[in-house]
């Protein structure tokens, strides 16, 4: 590996926005994000599916197989 290219490998703190701080490792020492494995709903399982103007009926109906 080449000498003076790599950058600083450091102790790290990610701060979400639910307030979840998690401690890792990397080149960066704080970051700030929206969401995390904790709050994120596809992760958490609240996520919904929302059927808007019937379009999963008018998906299902379109696409279902015909005997």
């Amino acid at each position: 590996m080449k000498a003076d290219i790599h950058p600083e490998y450091v102790d790290a703190k990610i701060h979400c926005a639910c307030g979840t701080v998690v401690e890792t490792r990397s080149t960066q020492k704080e970051m700030h994000v929206n969401t995390c494995a904790t709050c994120h709903p596809y992760y958490t399982g609240n996520s919904k599916l929302i059927d808007t103007e019937g379009r999963v009926e008018r998906f299902n109906k379109k696409y279902a197989r015909r005997r």
